[in-house]
């Protein structure tokens, strides 16, 4: 099922034969529902002439390959972006309307300009260029796929790094999800800066 939610002109379906010619970008995120650390967006526009066996959605790969791919979409892609919304901009913003922002970002970093955009769920950010939402989007199209592998990646590594400096939370382990272990750490800890303050389960840790 697609929906589609722009502004701007747009074609029917995305793999329909009357998309304008030229770059079209797949767009995804990674790390909505965290309790910890910025919501992470990639943009990716594919190489035709340099095809990428095994794109699927990022949760459905394993980590090892997940990897793999990152390295060979860097490394084939046309251009791609990664770009984030910060954990200020989260809980000022709220979860969509940053990961909305970040998306932005990452459309906006291109090297080169898409005439088309896809990107994966069922908003859009505001762009400057035709786009349609696709659900299901990281698992039906190869540029989305790709860009959902990226902005995993980027956000595992991000909580292995966090890992490093604050421990007692077990950032490697659940990457920020509200685990029991994530939520009787904070019980037990309070909140560290990269949490989400606007997040109910972070929320009842601080100090009132």
């Amino acid at each position: 099922m697609r929906s589609r939610k722009s502004s701007l002109p747009q074609p029917e379906q995305a793999c329909l034969p009357w998309h304008p010619p030229g770059l079209v970008a797949g767009v995804d995120e990674a790390g909505r529902g965290p309790l910890a650390g910025p919501v992470v967006a990639a943009a990716v526009i594919l190489d035709d002439l340099h095809p990428i066996a095994g794109l699927a959605d990022s949760k459905k790969l394993t980590p090892a390959r997940r990897e793999k791919l990152y390295d060979e979409i860097r490394a084939k892609a046309l251009c791609f972006c990664i770009a984030e919304a910060s954990v200020e901009e989260i809980d000022r913003l709220n979860i969509l309307q940053a990961t909305l922002l970040a998306m932005r970002r990452a459309v906006m970093g291109l090297r080169l300009k898409p005439v088309m955009v896809l990107v994966d769920g069922n908003r859009l950010p505001v762009l400057d260029v035709p786009a349609e939402a696709i659900v299901k989007g990281d698992a039906l199209v190869p540029s989305i796929s790709a860009a959902s592998i990226l902005a995993k990646v980027h956000r595992d590594r991000w909580c292995v790094q966090v890992h490093d400096e604050f421990p007692q939370y077990g950032f490697a382990g659940h990457k920020g999800y509200g685990t029991a272990l994530h939520l009787a750490a904070l019980r037990e800890h309070g909140a560290c800066i990269h949490h989400r303050r606007s997040f109910a389960p972070v929320a009842q840790s601080l100090p009132t």
